[in-house]
């Protein structure tokens, strides 16, 4: 039997008639039988195309308000049935069956009437029953059945029916079926995640995923996985990689913490900040963030906490950078950034990031809250006799949202709005330190009564010893070690403030 299939008959039932009008003016040049139900059988009648009610055909009316409408054998009997079985073939005739070939649904829009913030029982309405069962049905029988289960298909069953004179090939078939198992897979998974409450379960789907050039290297297949267009507008440049992506990701985060502070700039470089500033106006803020580590910064990420104007665009142009983020740009700065043909350009959009963090682990996956917590002055509890000053809280303040998303084991340098270095990534604290100091030595800058952030305890007082030799001032740690009081008396002894919050912000 010849796996090409010509369609003779369809069933249409959806919610949205976008796009539909098209296929079923080409399907009736094709002398194609429908049928049909509710809005749907209106709208075919209104294009003066004939139509069979579903309820000539089971001789049932559409009852419960519309709840049940296509649940009936002869409908899935029409669907189901194997078209080189004698069985089927014989029990098709018996109980009078008509044969469908081609199976439409659209189904009721349940993730968008969650996100509207309608009552639940307006959301309960929108599971769709009759909908799935057919989708299931069609799909199972892709060897006899054409499903089209999401307006998104209906281009390509367009093109199919037009290229092929209302026919199908098994491969056609069997695209179409793997689209809507995707379709009504995620359609389940929006339902389970919409009453679920158990967070030992976990159910994801993201309908849309993005081939990338490559994975974090050129020899790795890379895909994203996201709606990037909820986050960002891309005004310009190439196509982002997966390691542009993780540096975006990065450079929001931190960006994130200093959203309600003055003109900020950040320069990330492999997911970890190597300048970043807060002054007066932003030109000014990035200017000084540059200069942080001019090295570093050559091809990173950059990101500003407000517009970008001309004269932070013109400063920025004369640097090589793979991505520039905003929250908007002055209408003449956007020329001069896009003077580099390949430099990519983003506009941030006020989103809310996912509250659960996933990644893979071993066979399986690890899930975690978002770390939301930001240190603040009302968490910092000063354990040494000496007070940190007011400039010095703002720089722990400022060291710590640093720390934060920073590679662990972390120690991070702040002076006056300013980054001055950090140690990220290290095995030892003490090696983050020397790295943080070694690293200021280099461009520099003085850590004369500058503020010490670390993400973590200090386990032995041999880091304030350390870094009070630096010139290290206040320091900023969350406490907990059974050794506090060792690296509590040293700084006593040397005059160094120090506070505690109770926090701890690992980073792996």
């Amino acid at each position: 039997m010849s796996t090409t299939k010509t369609i003779k008959s369809a069933l249409i039932s959806v919610f949205s008639k976008e796009g539909l009008e098209p296929i079923i003016q080409k399907l009736h040049e094709q002398n194609v039988i429908f049928y049909s139900t509710g809005g749907t059988e209106e709208f075919i009648k209104n294009l003066g195309i004939p139509v069979v009610p579903v309820e000539d055909v089971t001789s049932y009316p559409s009852i419960l308000g519309g709840r049940v409408k296509t649940l009936h054998p002869k409908v899935f009997g029409g669907i189901l049935n194997r078209q080189d079985n004698a069985t089927d073939i014989e029990q098709m005739r018996e109980y009078e069956i008509p044969q469908i070939d081609l199976v439409i649904v659209d189904l009721y829009p349940f993730e968008k009437t969650v996100a509207s913030g309608a009552s639940e029982s307006d959301i309960i309405e929108k599971i769709d029953i009759g909908g799935i069962s057919l989708i299931r049905a069609a799909a199972k029988n892709f060897k006899d059945t054409v499903i089209v289960a999401s307006v998104a298909e209906y281009s390509l069953l367009l093109d199919m029916i037009s290229t092929q004179n209302g026919a199908t090939t098994l491969e056609n078939r069997r695209l179409l079926a793997t689209k809507a198992f995707h379709t009504s897979s995620h359609y389940d998974t929006a339902i389970f995640n919409y009453f679920n409450t158990d967070e030992t379960i976990f159910k994801t789907s993201i309908a849309d995923g993005q081939v990338l050039r490559y994975g974090e290297n050129p020899h790795q297949k890379g895909f994203f996985f996201g709606d990037f267009d909820a986050i960002f507008k891309k005004v310009h440049g190439k196509e982002l990689s997966y390691n542009n992506l993780l540096d975006v990701d990065a450079a929001v985060n931190l960006i994130n913490e200093f959203k309600n502070d003055g003109p900020t700039f950040a320069i990330l470089k492999h997911n970890n900040a190597c300048g970043l500033a807060t002054r007066a106006s932003i030109s000014e803020a990035y200017n000084i963030a540059l200069a942080c580590d001019p090295t570093s910064a050559f091809g990173g990420v950059l990101i500003a906490n407000t517009k970008i104007d001309v004269a932070t665009a013109t400063e920025i142009n004369k640097l090589f950078c793979e991505v520039v983020i905003a929250p908007s740009y002055d209408e003449a700065a956007l020329p001069i950034l896009q003077e580099k043909k390949n430099r990519i350009i983003l506009i941030q959009n006020e989103v809310e990031l996912p509250q659960k963090q996933v990644r893979t682990c071993l066979n399986g996956l690890l899930i975690q809250d978002r770390n939301n917590i930001t240190d603040t002055k009302a968490d910092l509890k000063t354990v040494t006799i000496t007070s940190p000053t007011e400039q010095e809280v703002k720089d722990l303040i400022f060291a710590s949202k640093v720390c934060k998303n920073t590679k662990s084991n972390t120690i991070v340098f702040a002076k006056n709005g300013t980054l001055i270095s950090s140690g990220t990534g290290q095995t030892s604290r003490v090696d983050a330190l020397l790295q943080a100091i070694e690293k200021a030595k280099v461009f520099g800058f003085s850590l004369e009564g500058a503020s010490m952030a670390s993400d973590a305890f200090f386990p032995f007082p041999d880091c304030v010893e350390i870094a009070k030799k630096a010139g290290i001032t206040a320091v900023i740690q969350p406490g907990g070690s059974i050794k506090d009081e060792l690296s509590i008396n040293y700084c006593n002894e040397n005059k160094v403030a120090m506070v505690f919050t109770g926090t701890r912000h690992f980073k792996h």
